[in-house]
């Protein structure tokens, strides 16, 4: 059995698991099939709201291939991003009475790049030298991350006389990032994301950098034997997926939200997560399912208002996927590895 026939096995199986999801819960899979299309691509600005997040989701997933390929499971990307949205804020705050508004917005998201590169740096050296599991370490520095932008929203960065869940100040509109007629889809967020994942292809493809980390994630001790320098990879992988981890959190502020808030991340770190899971560090593949889980995510806002059904189903549908495709996976080695 070859692995096309497991791959197609496994997502029979999960669409079979998300129709009787659907059918648990009282909805139809064939009506929640069409709210789901309609809410991602019924209009011009559901379509636009799927792009706008499409581009984030690009520049976390690329950045998790580093991480994945050098054997690393970075669960603090959604701190990297929480960081990358902090240092632009602070940034714009600090540069907008001074210097021109196109500038400001190039040095903040720049800024927000280097933010996430240095908390992804931390995470990497709480892991090589603290020897705290990356897991821990980056969950660990998500709660701090997270933590830090409370205090900076209901503290010194709280809006003139109220503190207010929604976040800081609007930044004025001279430093929004541009976006396609008057839906929320910015071109150079878009154009960001696909550069992203080129350069990623291209770096895994062609360098040494990628064929070192690749050495390293399949076999550490052995790399390190052999003369590659070990800890500058593993290092060098949480410093690059953190800097893109910072930019899609750069892009939430200046594209999307044009202000700090709670939740600037959007959980898009885990979804990103779920995607390199699925497509196992492939980079070719990471466009059409980053495509599909944000038309996945966008369609689901549709489902309370259609079929009063709960918008988390959208997650649900996405967790069942990658768990049976997965585990498909796990049966096509198993048999590949069995004389």
């Amino acid at each position: 059995m070859n692995r096309i026939v497991y791959w197609a096995i496994a997502l029979i199986a999960a669409l079979g698991f998300i129709a009787l999801m659907i059918l648990w819960v009282g909805g139809s899979p064939w009506q929640v099939g069409v709210s789901l299309l309609g809410g991602a691509f019924g209009t011009p600005d559901q379509l636009a709201r799927v792009l706008a997040t499409l581009a984030p989701l690009l520049l976390c997933a690329s950045g998790l291939v580093f991480t994945f390929t050098a054997g690393l499971y970075n669960l603090g990307i959604e701190g990297q991003i929480m960081m990358g949205a902090i240092a632009t804020t602070g940034l714009l705050r600090l540069l907008a009475p001074v210097l021109p508004a196109s500038l400001v917005v190039f040095l903040g998201i720049i800024g927000g790049a280097i933010g996430g590169a240095l908390w992804g740096l931390f995470t990497g050296w709480l892991n090589v030298f603290g020897k705290v599991n990356e897991i821990f370490a980056g969950l660990g520095l998500n709660f701090v991350a997270q933590g830090l932008i409370l205090y900076l929203i209901f503290g010194p960065w709280k809006r003139p006389g109220v503190a207010s869940m929604s976040g800081t100040e609007l930044f004025e509109p001279a430093l929004w990032l541009g976006t396609i007629g008057k839906t929320e889809v910015s071109p150079v967020a878009l154009l960001l994301g696909g550069l992203a994942l080129i350069a990623t292809w291209l770096v895994m493809r062609s360098t040494y950098l990628g064929l070192r980390l690749r050495a390293v994630g399949q076999n550490l001790r052995a790399a390190y034997i052999l003369g590659i320098p070990a800890t500058t990879q593993l290092l060098s992988a949480f410093v690059l997926c953190g800097a893109l981890a910072g930019l899609a959190g750069a892009l939430q502020v200046t594209a999307v939200f044009h202000r700090l808030i709670p939740n600037i991340s959007s959980g898009l770190g885990f979804l990103a997560l779920l995607i390199v899971l699925l497509t196992g560090s492939s980079v070719l593949w990471i466009l059409p399912i980053a495509f599909f889980f944000s038309a996945l995510n966008i369609g689901g806002l549709q489902l309370p208002l259609a079929l009063q059904l709960e918008s988390s189903l959208s997650g649900v549908i996405q967790g069942a996927i990658v768990l049976l495709v997965l585990l498909g996976r796990g049966w096509d080695q198993r048999h590949r590895s069995t004389p």
